[in-house]
């Protein structure tokens, strides 16, 4: 997995590389500008309404009343440790089906975006057609984002209930983390899988083998939103670089 890992780091390095080198900045710029409006906008909600899930279980349970019942340092703590671990994860919870909103919307540009790397790798011109084969791609997009958001989905309810339990749930967020990261590293690798005509179970299992490469485009992509306008196509396009030189027969 290290090994997967580096390379999905390096693809990241060479996506740039790529980008200037054939101009496509405007495929990156004006969709990004639109996805860092929705990102601002998304996370200030996701915060402040996970804040009042939180505050307002809080009140329902008397948990203030309680703490100031016991008047215990230690209690104090670790409910507020445990009210931020649950806040954390609620915000996970919410990014991972804003997430997945992105891809559905952004299909047809991740799709050309993908089909576009792979062409200039190849030495070969695309044009952008929207015919049936470029249209079945999308759909199929759109049904396995679906499907891994019900997983993923899952699991955060999982973690949710779990970050409820003193000191276990610390670890909580970093477990969100990771699964974020999978998740969304899969749905850029799986644009590779299609174009190579892999059925959705195929696709499935080849990533599934391949969770390094899945992981480390996740978490690059994560770190990219200091800069957001470059997150969600620089995915996209490091992620095919990454899935060039692997064998996808």
């Amino acid at each position: 997995m290290l090994k997967e890992l580096i390379i999905a780091f390096q693809s990241y390095v060479k996506a740039h590389h790529f980008i200037t080198t054939h101009k496509l900045w405007k495929w990156i710029i004006i969709p990004g500008i639109l996805y860092t409006i929705l990102f601002v906008i998304g996370i200030y909600f996701f915060w402040v309404s996970a804040a009042t899930v939180v505050a307002a279980f809080s009140h329902l349970v008397h948990i203030d009343r309680f703490l100031q019942h016991r008047q215990s340092s230690l209690l104090s703590f670790l409910f507020l440790m445990g009210g931020l671990m649950v806040h954390l994860v609620l915000v996970f919870l919410y990014f991972s089906l804003f997430k997945y909103l992105i891809l559905i919307i952004g299909s047809p540009l991740f799709t050309y975006l993908s089909e576009q790397t792979d062409a200039l790798l190849n030495g070969k011109e695309y044009t952008m057609q929207f015919n049936r084969e470029f249209r079945q791609d999308m759909l199929v997009g759109i049904r396995l984002a679906l499907r891994n958001s019900g997983w993923q989905t899952v699991y955060l309810i999982f973690l949710l209930i779990l970050s409820f339990v003193p000191i276990v749930g610390w670890i909580t967020p970093v477990i969100c983390i990771f699964v974020e990261c999978y998740y969304y590293g899969f749905s850029m690798l799986d644009y590779s899988c299609r174009r190579h005509q892999m059925s959705p179970s195929a696709s499935v299992e080849y990533i599934s083998q391949r969770k390094g490469l899945a992981i480390g485009n996740g978490m690059i992509f994560y770190g990219l939103h200091f800069i957001p306008v470059l997150a969600p196509a620089y995915a996209v396009i490091a992620a095919t670089i990454s899935l060039y030189h692997q064998n996808l027969e």
